[in-house]
């Protein structure tokens, strides 16, 4: 009975001194592979600045639209000249008609049009309402709200100004009670500046950290496939009990490298671009270890589909759009359809990026984000079971052909002693 507890503690030193010689040998073939130092480290590290700079300014300024006025009335020159006094449009054209303004649009000299009728200013002076057709570049969501929210900001201007000669007041506080009866301040929730970086980019920055990673792990394994080099995937062949020393060794090589990616991904440049930053790093720890835990089993399961050098990139770059819109941040959640949501439970970056953008955007705390820590550390306990199972097929597979191998060497040893046997008989 006394021998158990020692037995059980040099079981455990053997486990510790094999994952060890994992690691070494991995840190050996990440150093010297190009192409995984690339996505493991310069990439994380430049595409979220180039990124993150491109959408600094928040909010597009100064969207070109054309102008089609067919009122040709002081009302009508109001109106343009309130449009184009705005930051967030400038009127460069003044069109004839709406076939040339559509043509400045189909040459992207202009992103919109704004079609003033005949009837404009005839029916503002009856008292009726007037209208003007808005027409936009819908190819780009940014400039469509800069437009948009532009001609509906001058319209209600302009109703208010009517509105306070109409109304017959006498004092300038009478004049704000009529045209605006109840008082409101517009305040964006989470986002003061109303800007695209400070919405997307968060949930872009985890998804970086989720395909680059998986990049790496992939284009490892299949430049070990293509060279049938694979003692490269799998360093030693231990007993099938012991599948998870090489697992746990790997994981232990990835886990170093992007402990400090993520650190650098969570935490740096979000200040460095003015981003929110809510969380306190206690918080960003506790969130990126299953994160990153979780996209590196992932990482190791997708690699036993990689055949090629290239398969990977191919698949991963094909799915990252759909990853981003899944995510629930450039898409609402609630429109995502239900079977869609349950695939994008298979994916790390869906419960990562919602949890750092409520911790560090939002400012919720743990309790707050428990469903999606919860859907980590499945996932990260689902694809190290899963990993698992791939790297005994490895094993079963590298050992078939280490057989294949010297099955032929042996059989080449005997033709050769035949032959030799016969010279000599001759």
């Amino acid at each position: 009975m006394q021998c158990l507890p020692m037995s059980i503690f040099h079981n455990f030193i053997k486990a510790l001194d094999d994952a060890a010689f994992i690691w070494r040998q991995e840190v050996k073939q990440v150093m010297r592979d190009e192409g995984v130092l690339i996505f493991f480290i310069i990439v994380p590290i430049v595409y979220p600045l180039l990124y993150s700079w491109v959408y600094n300014n928040e909010v597009v300024r100064e969207v070109p639209v054309a102008v089609v006025d067919m009122s040709h009335s002081q009302l009508s020159r109001e109106f343009i000249r309130s449009c184009d006094a705005s930051p967030d449009v400038r009127v460069l054209f003044h069109a004839n008609d709406l076939d040339d303004a559509e043509s400045l649009v189909s040459r992207q000299l202009v992103k919109g049009i704004y079609l003033i009728p005949s009837d404009f200013a005839t029916n503002l002076n009856r008292m009726k309402q007037g209208a003007v057709s808005v027409y936009c570049d819908m190819s780009l969501m940014l400039t469509y709200k800069a437009i948009y929210q532009t001609a509906v900001a001058v319209s209600q201007k302009m109703g208010t100004e009517i509105k306070i000669k109409l109304s017959g007041n006498y004092t300038d506080r009478e004049d704000a009670v009529s045209t605006m009866p109840l008082a409101y301040d517009d305040v964006p929730v989470f986002n003061p500046g109303g800007g695209y970086g400070s919405g997307i980019l968060p949930a872009v920055l985890m998804l970086i950290l989720q395909q680059t990673l998986v990049l790496g792990i992939g284009l490892a394994a299949g430049t070990a496939r293509e060279r049938n080099r694979y003692s490269d995937l799998i360093p030693i062949h231990p007993s099938y009990s012991g599948i998870y020393r090489i697992v746990g060794g790997k994981a232990l090589c990835y886990l170093m490298i992007y402990a400090v990616m993520g650190g650098y991904l969570s935490m740096v440049v979000p200040r460095l671009f003015s981003f929110p930053c809510l969380a306190h790093w206690q918080d960003l720890l506790l969130l990126m270890l299953p994160y990153i835990l979780a996209c590196i089993f992932f990482g190791m399961t997708v690699s036993c589909l990689v055949r090629y050098r290239e398969n990977v990139m191919l698949l991963m770059v094909f799915i990252s759009l759909p990853l981003l819109f899944m995510t629930g941040v450039s898409w609402p959640q609630s429109n995502i359809p239900g079977a869609w949501q349950g695939v994008s439970w298979l994916f790390p970056s869906t419960f990562g990026a919602r949890a750092y953008i409520r911790l560090n955007t939002m400012g919720a705390t743990l309790n707050d984000v428990l469903p999606e820590l919860r859907g980590l550390w499945i996932q990260t306990a689902a694809y190290f079971g899963v990993a698992c199972l791939v790297y005994g097929h490895q094993i079963r597979v590298s050992r078939f052909h280490a057989s294949e191998r010297l099955e032929y060497l042996r059989k080449k040893r005997e033709v050769r002693k035949a032959l030799k046997a016969k010279t000599s008989q001759s």
